[in-house]
C-alpha cells in the first residue's frame, strides 16, 4: 500500500504540517498553470498588439515593481490585519487582472494593470501571493517539518507552471482547429486567468480564521532586524539578475535566436519547469545533510555556469540541453531560502520577514526587464544570460561569506 500512495504523497502537506496547508498548496498549483502560460503567451500577445520588444520588458518592469509596493504593504499591515483577509483580497485582485488584461489594448492601460495586478512574467513566484502564503505555511507546520512543507509547495508551484507552459499552444490550436482567431484565443486565456483567481478566492475562504500570532506591535521586525536587512539586500541581488532572464524574456530571446514557435517554447518550458520542480524533492535530504546555507550556494553556483555557457553555444540542441541542466539545479534553493529565512526569526516576526525579504527582491528584479529587452532590442542577445549568470555566482558567494557561521536557529557557530 505504501508504494502506491507515495508518489502522490510527495504533493500533499508532510506529517506535522496542519491539515489546511493542503489549501495553501492546491491555491499555489493553480497559480502556477496560470503563471506558466501567461509568461510563455505575454511576449507573443504583445507583439500581437503592436507593441515592440522593449514592451516586454517594460510590462515585466511594471508588474515586479507593483509587487514591491504590494510586499511592502504587507509588511507594514501583516501583523495587523488578518493574513486570510489578505489572501482573499490578493486572488480577488488576480481575478480583475485577468479581466483587465484580456480585454485592454493601451499600452499605458495595460501597464497600469500589470502594476497594480498579480501578473507574473518570470518562472518563480514574486507576487503578492508570496509573503502571505510563506506566513501562513510557517505557522502551518513544526520546526522540523517547515523545510519539507516549503519544499512541497515549490515542487507544487514548479510542477503545475510547468504544466501551464503546455497550455500556451492552446491558442494556435484553437485557431488551427475553430474559426477562432489566435489572437482572440491569447486573449481568452487571460479570462480563464480570472477564473483562477475566483477558485483560488474560494480556497482561501476554507482556511481557519485563527491567526496563530496575531499581533498590533508597530514595530513588525524586532531581535531580527539586521539579519532580515542583509539577507534582504543579497537577495536583491539575486533578484535583478534574474530578473535579466524572467521566462518571458527567455522565450523572446529563443523566439529571437532560434525561431521557436509557441508550442516548441511551451514544450521546452514543460520540460524546464518539470526538472525544476522535480530537483527540489532533493532539497530536504540534502539541508539535512549539508544545511541550509550550503544547499542554497552549492547547488546554485553550477547553474549558473550553464547559463553563461548556454550564451555561447551556436546550436540550439546544445543550447536548450544547457538550460535543462540550469533548470534541474536552480531552484534547489528556493525552498531552503525560505525555509532559512523562516528559520532564523522569531514567529511573531515571520510575516515581516518574508515580506522584507521579498520587496528588495521585488525593486531589484523589477528594473532587470527593460534592461534586458533593451539589450535583446539592440542585438545584444547573450548579454542578460552572461550578466544574470555572473551575477548569480557573485551573489551565492557574498551570502556564503556574510553567513557561513549563523546556524538557522538563529545563533551563531
Amino acid at each position: 500500500m505504501t508504494p502506491v500512495r507515495r508518489p502522490l504523497s510527495i504533493l500533499l502537506p508532510p506529517a506535522g504540517a496542519e491539515r489546511s496547508a493542503w489549501l495553501l498548496l492546491a491555491a499555489r498549483s493553480l497559480r502556477g498553470i496560470c503563471d506558466g502560460f501567461v509568461a510563455v503567451l505575454l511576449p507573443a500577445y504583445l507583439l500581437a498588439l503592436g507593441f515592440g520588444k522593449l514592451t516586454v520588458g517594460l510590462i515585466g518592469t511594471a508588474t515586479l515593481l507593483g509587487s514591491a509596493v504590494a510586499t511592502i504593504a504587507v509588511g507594514l499591515l501583516g501583523s495587523r490585519y488578518p493574513q486570510r483577509a489578505l489572501l482573499l483580497f490578493a486572488a480577488a485582485l488576480m481575478a480583475a487582472t485577468g479581466i483587465a488584461f484580456g480585454c485592454l489594448s493601451s499600452l499605458w492601460l495595460l501597464l497600469v494593470v500589470a502594476f497594480v495586478g498579480t501578473l507574473n512574467p518570470s518562472s518563480g513566484d514574486v507576487s503578492l501571493f508570496l509573503p502571505l502564503e510563506h506566513a501562513r505555511l510557517a505557522e502551518a507546520a513544526k520546526s522540523d517539518a517547515r523545510t519539507a512543507l516549503f519544499a512541497r509547495y515549490s515542487l507544487v508551484g514548479g510542477l503545475s507552471a510547468a504544466l501551464g507552459a503546455l497550455l500556451a499552444a492552446l491558442p494556435d490550436w484553437m485557431a488551427a482547429h475553430s474559426g477562432l482567431s489566435a489572437f482572440l484565443a491569447m486573449r481568452g486565456m487571460f479570462i480563464v486567468y480570472a477564473a483562477t483567481g475566483f477558485v483560488v478566492f474560494l480556497l482561501y475562504l476554507q482556511l481557519p480564521k485563527h491567526e496563530a500570532h496575531p499581533t498590533a506591535a508597530r514595530a513588525p521586525l524586532g531581535p531580527s532586524r539586521r539579519i532580515v536587512t542583509r539577507l534582504a539586500l543579497l537577495f536583491g541581488v539575486d533578484a535583478f539578475a534574474g530578473g535579466l532572464l524572467v521566462n518571458s524574456l527567455l522565450t523572446l530571446w529563443l523566439l529571437q535566436r532560434f525561431g521557436l514557435s509557441l508550442a516548441a517554447a511551451g514544450q521546452f518550458f514543460f520540460w524546464s519547469g518539470l526538472l525544476s520542480a522535480g530537483s527540489q524533492l532533493a532539497a530536504a535530504p540534502i539541508a539535512r545533510r549539508i544545511g541550509l546555507l550550503n544547499t542554497m550556494v552549492f547547488t546554485h553556483i553550477p547553474s549558473s555556469v550553464c547559463l553563461i555557457a548556454a550564451a555561447f553555444t551556436p546550436s540550439l540542441p546544445l543550447t536548450l540541453l544547457l538550460l535543462l541542466v540550469r533548470s534541474a539545479l536552480s531552484q534547489l534553493d528556493v525552498p531552503t531560502r525560505s525555509a532559512y529565512v523562516m528559520a532564523v526569526v522569531t514567529p511573531p516576526e515571520r510575516p515581516a520577514a518574508a515580506s522584507f525579504t521579498a520587496v528588495p527582491r521585488s525593486l531589484a528584479a523589477a528594473v532587470a526587464p527593460t534592461i534586458a529587452g533593451g539589450l535583446l532590442g539592440a542585438g545584444w542577445l547573450g548579454a542578460p544570460l552572461i550578466a544574470c549568470g555572473a551575477l548569480k555566482i557573485a551573489y551565492d558567494l557574498a551570502v556564503l561569506a556574510a553567513f557561513r557561521h549563523i546556524r538557522s536557529d538563529g545563533g551563531s557557530s
